[in-house]
């Protein structure tokens, strides 16, 4: 397990990034037909509860409502099998939530739904969806929107909560800056890792068989192609969960040294098998490696824009609108010369889609994005670029050579802060589950 850790000031603008599956076909059990009675065993009740949590009920629905929600963003067809194994899991991050909300309220901590609304644009906008198309697309699938409203509720406030214990201690001085600097001197040439992880909690170390299977059932799922990301935002109980258990570039003297002697060894886009810990298991994923202090790479300035369809896109029979679309987006390729006009043009399409992306890395980008903008010059329009939602053009304003290797004095008090909520996060967490009073119904135990 890590000693930094990232945030981010939303924590599930990772989630729906892939589209959902139908629910999977499962065949009857093959069973002798004495009696009607040998069916499927009978789903609890959704309000059957399984934990009271300092007075507050947790019931199935909620369980249900967590599970369906983390099906749909996987985009995987999961078996009922699998999700009773998981179900454990749900079980106890639902009552580690309850416990924040009644922080957050204890402390008067009041998250403003502007800022669950900006979360959930934030997701629709990443994602490239229109607006609403997040809640329309939930309700569509079976899923309220209130279940992933509250996750966002309690990560945000749960971040509140930690700078209001922080105070005064979370203030990082040039100080301690300069010493980071010295350190990261110090580190040259030694192997540095852009790496996610998910932590598994273990509550007895003598008896964590449920946890390690967890921990196994998970990794089944990410080497079937879960997305890494969604799976550590619904699971890990690390600070890094908040940021889809991205960790950044750490160094070996940053990680528990069982981690390290896996990831030396581990292929890019591999997934290890369960890594004991201190405290629990830790899944990791490795996404580059690099020596301190060097790595060239191509930072991109990007303009975009981006002609919305009216109805997702049908490849055989578009509709006039579709087709007017790209016939509009064609010409826009000739008329089109600077990153200004790129983004007026935006502007003028409704902006369904950011403008100016923000600077990118081209050695990051996916393969097909890197073979668009590698050979793309500058101030010159790419091809169109047609997906089920619309048309993308894009532009090239600037072409830098940097050394991503070199961290600025804010990326180094970010990291610092990082690690200051990390161990706030794990001391407050210990308090409420220590002061807490959590009864467990036999109902939790079993199985669905």
């Amino acid at each position: 397990m890590s000693k930094t850790h990232c945030t981010a000031s939303t924590a599930l603008a990772v989630l729906l990034a892939f589209p959902a599956m139908a629910a999977p076909h499962h065949k009857a059990a093959t069973k002798p037909a004495a009696t009607k009675e040998a069916a499927a065993p009978v789903k609890p009740p959704e309000d059957q509860i399984l934990a009271v949590i300092n007075g507050q009920v947790l019931t199935q629905r909620d369980v249900d409502n967590r599970a369906k929600l983390f099906v749909l963003s996987t985009g995987l067809p999961i078996s009922p099998e699998i999700m009773g194994r998981m179900r454990g899991q749900i079980i106890h991050q639902l009552i580690d939530e309850r416990l924040k909300t009644q922080e957050i309220l204890k402390r008067h901590i009041n998250v403003e739904p502007d800022q669950i609304a900006g979360a959930i644009a934030n997701i629709e906008q990443r994602n490239g969806m229109p607006k609403n198309a997040l809640r329309n697309r939930l309700a569509s699938d079976g899923v309220s929107l209130t279940t992933l409203i509250d996750q966002i509720r309690v990560q945000i406030g749960w971040m509140q909560v930690l700078r209001e214990k922080l105070g005064e201690e979370g203030r990082i001085t040039a100080t301690q800056i300069s010493q980071r600097e010295q350190a990261l001197q110090a580190e040259q040439g030694r192997p540095q890792y852009f790496m996610s992880e998910i932590f598994v909690p273990v509550a007895d170390p003598r008896h964590d068989e449920a946890e390690l299977a967890f921990t196994k059932t998970i990794i089944s799922q990410l080497r079937e192609g879960a997305p890494f990301p969604i799976v550590a935002a619904q699971f890990s109980q690390a600070q890094s969960a908040l940021d889809g258990g991205s960790m950044g570039w750490v160094q070996e003297d940053n990680l528990d040294p069982q981690v390290v002697n896996i990831v030396r060894q581990m292929p890019i886009g591999a997934i290890s098998n369960p890594i004991q810990v201190a405290g629990g298991f830790v899944i990791a994923t490795v996404q580059a490696k690099r020596v301190v202090g060097k790595q060239m790479g191509t930072q991109l300035d990007l303009r975009q824009a981006f002609f919305p369809f009216d109805a997702p896109l049908n490849p055989q029979n578009p509709t006039e609108q579709q087709r007017a679309a790209l016939q509009k987006a064609t010409a826009a390729v000739q008329t089109v010369h600077s990153c200004d006009a790129m983004e007026a043009l935006n502007k003028s399409l409704g902006e369904k889609r950011p403008g100016n992306p923000g600077s990118q890395i081209l050695e990051r980008l996916m393969p097909q994005m890197k073979s668009v903008l590698e050979s793309l010059p500058p101030n010159k329009v790419s091809r169109p670029l047609v997906s089920m939602d619309g048309i993308a053009l894009l532009m090239v304003c600037d072409r830098q050579q940097k050394n991503l290797a070199q961290q600025s004095p804010s990326e180094i008090a970010d990291q610092l802060m990082n690690e200051h909520v990390e161990q706030a996060s794990r001391q407050l967490q210990r308090d409420l589950q220590r002061r807490a009073i959590i009864d467990m119904r036999p109902a939790a135990k079993a199985t669905n």
